[in-house]
């Protein structure tokens, strides 16, 4: 089957949602029973995300195969049924390390390798690939047009025209129709401007989708269609919305879907959205709310955690709850317990998710402490489990130097130690336990309950495990381990059984999570934080009324 081609592109500035958009319209295909897989072209140097700080890129989004990739690929995967691999995710590194391969391998039989042909036909194979055995394949090139390092790309994709036909390719551009408040109008030369940009290499667009704060009126469509030489009912508004699982409700709205059809000379069967639709009521119409809090390394960036912070929407969702998201600053709570309390209290549920390095890990700890000694509903991945264990290690069991090899080397209880066959390894770039493994639950834990089954595949990426020589120990001390690999090597659950709910991981559920699927784990967790939240809303109003019928115990307060 020869599959359409839906190319995305962006002008003007970054970060305006080509990523969802392309999710988003990969969605409103499927809602017409098409099959459809995405693929992002990156135009960096690095190979891959993996060695990238969170700060500068956002999370690192790992598929079942292992691969580390761009956090788009976390929309791909939410919003569509797509199963992405190493092939869905390409930068400029990855292609320009092939050729180089290939060079030295002689495959070019002493010929000159030149950015054009062979850059350009190494990007169309990649899209080609994807295409494969799907109605529509849907690419999109990371960056801004104009950019130097993604030419390559956008000839790539100009050629792809040329080769497989008119009939056979779109091409969508996000740009951005910005509100000057100054002067209280819309301004349309931004995108007239990144049009012309893209007209100069070659492409034109076919439709347009427009950031926008606002709905984009008649007559501005018309100056933008005019000017932009597409039709005017292409010109769309891309308006600003409060939750992103509302843009496909958007794009149907303004006809995107209807419109590729007709482009791609495509038949499909009439849009379903009615789970979409009900997911989005439910979005903005919730009973209640629960208050988590994210003890983090990296949570002044919160695209660090984009995929996690989804995971929990879902799982709000799920309870028809509105999810209030405070991010903590690990460090802030090495101070004293006093303060530390303080900006604890008032949370449902404490959630210490992934990371790496020594940074904050006393903040984790002290964190971890203070959600099993109050009962407050307690989520650890990761690196958030690693620092369960050590801290229940510490506290419960009497190992006052427990820790994690990690962050010091000469501790005499490695409770935490690097993975056995990554001894002697030190290059960063893909070493680590990645992609999806199997673990066997033990049957009536908490994480059996949870999931209602004793087999689970999950996805990993980290460098250290649980030292299993310390199994004994923190098992006597009454920490269990419900979940390991089915060879036993790797411990992947721990919880503690007297806990209302206290459960670490040692893989990453939130690559998982969809709005219309959400994981068991966060589920489960908003759940047990709703409940939390219950029982203290309880107490409180119990000791309200008390304090009303015996004031005489207010006095002696």
């Amino acid at each position: 089957m020869s599959a359409k081609y839906i190319f995305v592109t962006g002008g003007v500035v970054s970060s305006l949602g080509k990523g969802l958009a392309a999710a988003s319209i990969g969605c409103l295909l499927e809602s017409r029973s098409l099959k459809v897989n995405l693929m992002k072209f990156d135009p960096y140097l690095n190979v891959d995300p993996g060695t990238m700080s969170p700060f500068q890129h956002g999370e690192v989004f790992v598929t079942d195969d292992g691969s580390e990739t761009d956090l788009d690929l976390g929309h791909y995967e939410r919003f569509t049924h797509a199963r992405l691999s190493r092939d869905n995710n390409w930068t400029t590194g990855r292609i320009y390390e092939q050729i180089i391969a290939k060079e030295r391998r002689g495959d070019y039989l002493g010929k000159t390798v030149q950015v054009i042909p062979h850059v350009t036909n190494e990007i169309k194979a990649a899209m080609k690939k994807v295409g494969q055995d799907v109605d529509v394949a849907i690419v999109e090139i990371g960056g801004t047009v104009g950019d130097i390092e993604s030419l390559p790309f956008m000839e790539a994709i100009r050629q792809m025209r040329q080769e497989v036909g008119r009939e056979n390719t779109l091409f969508v551009h996000v740009t951005l129709v910005p509100f000057i408040a100054a002067a209280q109008e819309l301004k349309t030369k931004p995108t007239q401007h990144s049009v012309k940009e893209l007209l100069s290499i070659g492409i034109q667009p076919d439709i347009l989708l427009c950031r926008t704060d606002r709905f984009l009126s008649k007559e501005i469509k018309s100056k933008i269609a005019l000017f932009c030489n597409v039709e005017e009912e292409a010109v769309i508004t891309a308006k600003d919305v409060a939750s992103i699982y509302e843009v496909p409700l958007v794009f149907a709205h303004e006809g995107v879907d209807a419109l590729a059809l007709r482009y791609l000379h495509l038949a499909a069967k009439e849009r379903d959205l009615q789970q979409w639709e009900e997911l989005v009521r439910r979005v903005y119409n919730p009973k209640d709310e629960v208050n988590i809090g994210i003890v983090g390394k990296y949570v002044e960036y919160e695209d660090s955690y984009k995929s996690l912070k989804e995971a929990l929407v879902h799982g709000a969702v799920a309870h028809n709850l509105k999810l209030q998201l405070n991010w903590i600053e690990a460090e802030g709570l090495e101070a004293d317990e006093a303060s530390r309390e303080a900006q604890l209290e008032e949370y449902d549920g404490i959630l210490v998710p992934g990371g790496f390095g020594k940074r904050g890990i006393e903040g984790m700890l002290q964190a971890i402490r203070y959600a099993r000694e109050k009962n407050v509903p307690f989520f650890g991945i990761c690196l958030g489990m690693q620092t369960a264990s050590i801290e229940y290690a510490r506290n419960v069991c009497g190992l006052a130097q427990a820790n994690s090899s990690e962050f010091d080397p000469a501790t005499p209880h490695r409770v935490i130690y690097k993975l056995r066959e990554l001894r002697g390894v030190e290059e960063l770039g893909g070493t680590m336990r990645l992609g999806a493994w199997t673990c066997k639950i033990e049957p009536g834990t908490l994480a059996h309950r949870v999931y209602g089954q004793l087999e689970i595949s999950e996805r990993h990426r980290h460098r250290y495990e649980f030292n299993r020589e310390y199994e004994g120990v923190v098992t006597a001390g009454g920490l269990r381990i419900s979940g390991a690999t089915p060879d036993g090597t790797y411990v992947e659950m721990i919880e503690i059984s007297e806990h209302p709910f206290f459960i670490g991981c040692q893989f990453h559920p939130e690559f998982k999570s969809k709005p219309l699927e959400p994981h068991p784990l966060f589920r489960s967790f908003i759940a047990a934080c709703y409940e939390y939240r219950q029982q203290r809303k309880a107490r409180r109003h119990a000791e309200e009324v008390e304090m009303f019928l015996r004031p005489e115990k207010l006095a002696r307060r």
